[in-house]
This record gives structure tokens, C-alpha cells and sequence, in this order.
């Protein structure tokens, strides 16, 4: 069935992947990102659109109301840079992109979903939301408030039982520009990550996890991370 799908942070990455796999779906999808698209599809519109800027919530609003049904939503949307004691401003940047642009989407999106009874919002968080990072404190923090947020909301819409539902997507390493650590085990290429979220778009889950074997080892540098801050 043709869907209207709204994805935001879509002109790199896995965003761009998943444009090119929903258009060749047959979807009618919606860009947005402070990037212009180089898309030309039928199927397809794009707005350029800062997440972190301050008119983003009246442009995504505006975007919705254009919109007589959205069926899915994806906010690929996210920044991380390695910590600089000297601008922590870059600090509150990763912040603005990665937990706010995401929680005024959150807002927006489920509003319109739950007026119209259906649909399907999906967050890209991470599996770094298991750690405490000296190196990325921002990046961590951010995603585990999303995590938190996100599955808090769709463990309430679940009691509801109603048709709306909300998907937290965990990844490791994914091969992209926002993965700039030195070493990167276990690695997904853009193609897997959109695999991977087209299972969940076909088979949606409050949390779901890729790769499974990262998850021990995130949890084990976690958990030594944890034991520093306690006993330092």
C-alpha cells in the first residue's frame, strides 16, 4: 500500500538511503534537511530546513498541515563531534540537532498521528545510549534521553492500544560521516541500516537493535565508565 512518509535528515547517510529504497517502493516521500536534494522523482518533495533553527517547529508545522494523512515518519537528524573543553558551543549544538529538533518532531508528528488514528513515528537513537563518554558526552547524553523518551511514549501509547506506534532504532557503527572513531568493530553499511529499517517499518517494535553483538561489548565499556565515575 502507497504510504506518505515524512523523513527528516534524509540528503546523507542513511537518510539518502532510505529515501532511494521508499521512493523505489512506491511511497510518496518528504524531505527535509538543511541540505538542499539532488532527488528528482515524481514521488518526491524536499524542504531545506535547519532542525536547530528557531523556525523549524512553525516549518514542520506548516509541512503537517500540508499533509492529509501521514502514515510514517523517521527523524534521521543527528550530529556528533569529539569533545573540545575550549567550545563547549559545539557541545550545545550536537543537543539542539539530536534531542530537541527530535523531541519538537516527537511533538508534532504524534499530534497528527494520534488526531488521525494511525501511523507510525520511528527515532534513530544509538546503541552509545548505554555509555558515559569522555570523548562524546554530548552525543551520548543526547541519545539517552531520546531512548528514554521514546520508548517511555510508545510503552503509553502501547497501554492505550491504540493503532499509533513509536520504534527506537539502536545502531552501532554505521558506515557514514557521523563515524569517526579511530576503530570500528562490527561496522553496518548504509545499505544494512536501511535494511534494518525497512524490517521495522514492516514489523514495528518499541526497541530495536543492530548489531546484536555490539550491545555487550557498549555495555561493557559502559558499565567500566560507570565504575569510574563511582569510585573516582
Amino acid at each position: 500500500m502507497k504510504k506518505t512518509v515524512l523523513l527528516i535528515g534524509n540528503t546523507d547517510g542513511i537518510g539518502a538511503e532510505m529515501t532511494s529504497d521508499l521512493l523505489n517502493q512506491g511511497h510518496q516521500v518528504i524531505g527535509i534537511s538543511k541540505s538542499s536534494s539532488k532527488i528528482s522523482h515524481p514521488n518526491y518533495s524536499h524542504i531545506e530546513q535547519d532542525v536547530a533553527a528557531n523556525n523549524f517547529r512553525s516549518s514542520l508545522h506548516e509541512c503537517l498541515s500540508s499533509i492529509p494523512q501521514l502514515d510514517l515518519c523517521l527523524y534521521l537528524a543527528g550530529i556528533g563531534r569529539e569533545l573540545d573543553l575550549a567550545d563547549l558551543k559545539a557541545e550545545t549544538k550536537v543537543f539542539e540537532v539530536n534531542l530537541m529538533g527530535a523531541v519538537i518532531t516527537t511533538e508534532l508528528v504524534l499530534e497528527k498521528m494520534q488526531l488521525q488514528n494511525t501511523g507510525h513515528f520511528i527515532g534513530i537513537s544509538s546503541l552509545g545510549d548505554m555509555l558515559i563518554s569522555p570523548e562524546s558526552p554530548s552525543y551520548t547524553a543526547s541519545k539517552i534521553a531520546l531512548s528514554r523518551y521514546w520508548e517511555g511514549l510508545a510503552l503509553a501509547l502501547k497501554d492505550k492500544k491504540g493503532p499509533v506506534k513509536i520504534s527506537n532504532v539502536r545502531f552501532g557503527f554505521v558506515d557514514t560521516k557521523m563515524a569517526k572513531a579511530p576503530v570500528k568493530p562490527l561496522q553496518l553499511t548504509k545499505k544494512e541500516a536501511a535494511q534494518f529499517l525497512n524490517e521495522v517499518i514492516d514489523r514495528p517494535r518499541i526497541r530495536a537493535s543492530r548489531p546484536k553483538l555490539m550491545i555487550p561489548l557498549v555495555g561493557l565499556v559502559g558499565l567500566i565508565n560507570k565504575l569510574k565515575v563511582i569510585f573516582e
